[in-house]
């Protein structure tokens, strides 16, 4: 009997094409970057978390790219620009480094004071609720899929059927894979070694085939299904493919 939650992991398998654990990702992300500019952004708990992280630069370029609460938006930067600077401006000042003179003689200290200070950039300007709930989503769902891979056969052939797992993914799943026993383990990742290695072969053949349709002797030649292969490589490779639209590849028709 199909349990709640293997419900999104099953649609996200019945959908062709790609990676289906990309898709799970994509719908989680997107129900993430909706709640933290929803009605929760007026919750002191919600905004006390994100007072102190704000979002990593890439979670605010989709929030300023796709959020229609513009007031939420600019509610949530305001007060966590508050909160950096509150943070941040007095350690800034007190490591402006003390001039070396006559009397008082070089110092290497400053140069700990100014690091500790960049350190504390670097540290806040990553911190991101939703790449913290993402994450943590991704490992419940790479939990499921493992075990249904195991328990329900009807998956397991969706499993096998699947056009792709992209890299990123396939490395949640052999994480995930490590904590089966060793006879789950070696059905589960022998599936996935044949689900690449078929991705590998194809894409190497069609990005080969993609670069000799340049040659003008190979002018008249059909694309085939290698005009799109360059984008379909950079998803394979990197689990993001809202970056890497084909009209470029379209351009080449």
């Amino acid at each position: 009997m199909e349990k709640i939650y293997m419900i999104p992991v099953n649609d996200a398998y019945s959908e062709p094409g790609g990676c289906p654990i990309c898709r799970l990702r994509d719908k989680a992300e997107t129900n993430y970057l909706e709640y933290y500019l929803g009605p929760s952004l007026m919750e002191p708990d919600t905004r006390k978390i994100t007072n102190k992280t704000g979002f990593c630069p890439v979670h605010m370029g989709k929030l300023n790219k796709a959020v229609t609460n513009r007031l939420g938006l600019g509610l949530v930067m305001h007060t966590h620009l508050k909160d950096f600077n509150e943070e941040l401006n007095p350690k800034m000042k007190s490591s402006i480094p003390a001039k070396a003179g006559l009397l008082k003689g070089r110092s290497a200290d400053y140069k700990q004071k100014l690091n500790s200070v960049a350190d504390l950039i670097d540290k806040r300007i990553n911190l991101c609720p939703i790449c913290d709930n993402l994450n943590e989503a991704m490992k419940h769902y790479v939990e499921v899929i493992c075990w249904m891979f195991s328990h329900d056969r009807a998956f397991n052939q969706k499993f096998l059927n699947a056009e792709c797992h992209c890299l990123p993914h396939t490395s949640l799943l052999l994480r995930q894979a490590a904590k089966l026993s060793q006879n789950e383990a070696s059905d589960f990742v022998d599936a996935l070694y044949a689900n690449n290695s078929q991705t590998f072969d194809s894409l190497i053949s069609d990005v080969e085939y993609f670069t000799l349709k340049f040659d003008y002797r190979n002018t008249d030649k059909p694309w085939g299904t290698s005009k799109n292969s360059i984008q379909r490589s950079m998803r394979f490779l990197s689990s993001d493919g809202r970056d890497f639209d084909e009209q470029q590849s379209k351009k080449q028709s």
